[in-house]
């Protein structure tokens, strides 16, 4: 996998993430319509699913999984819990958990940048000549 890929993909599947927690909360919990039709004895059997969802921010069960995931990422310096504290801060944000949410994300992508800072070679700050301290005459 190339620098590039292997540095774009965590940024390009937390997009993902927030487009599929916006379907979820646009296309599935909030229409009057697909509520009205699982509310009604018999529904469809992904109702269930919904009513799932909708107990998950009723009981703020995203919030405190998005608060977990970011102590987790803030103790464990690893790629891997960075972008799940990320990704599910956005989840959380977009489902009606604002405040755990906006935390969890910040500190995930804060830490998912660190990460990826860390992995890259390092870079001379100073041109051959530039910066160098001179002995007093």
């Amino acid at each position: 996998m190339s620098r590039t890929l292997r540095l774009v993909l965590p940024w390009f599947t937390l997009a993902l993430v927030a487009l599929a927690a916006s379907a979820l909360r646009y296309g599935v919990i909030e229409p009057p319509a697909v509520a009205n039709l699982c509310t009604v004895g018999g529904g469809p059997a992904w109702c269930a699913w919904r009513e799932w969802a909708v107990l998950g921010f009723l009981s703020y069960s995203y919030g405190y999984a998005a608060l977990v995931a970011s102590f987790v990422a803030l103790f464990w310096r690893h790629p891997l819990a960075a972008w799940l504290a990320a990704a599910l801060g956005v989840a959380a944000l977009v489902l009606y958990c604002f405040e755990a949410g906006a935390f969890a994300l910040l500190v995930g992508a804060l830490r998912l940048l660190r990460v990826q800072a860390d992995s890259l070679p390092p870079r001379r700050q100073h041109r051959h000549g530039e910066g160098e301290v001179q002995p007093q005459p």
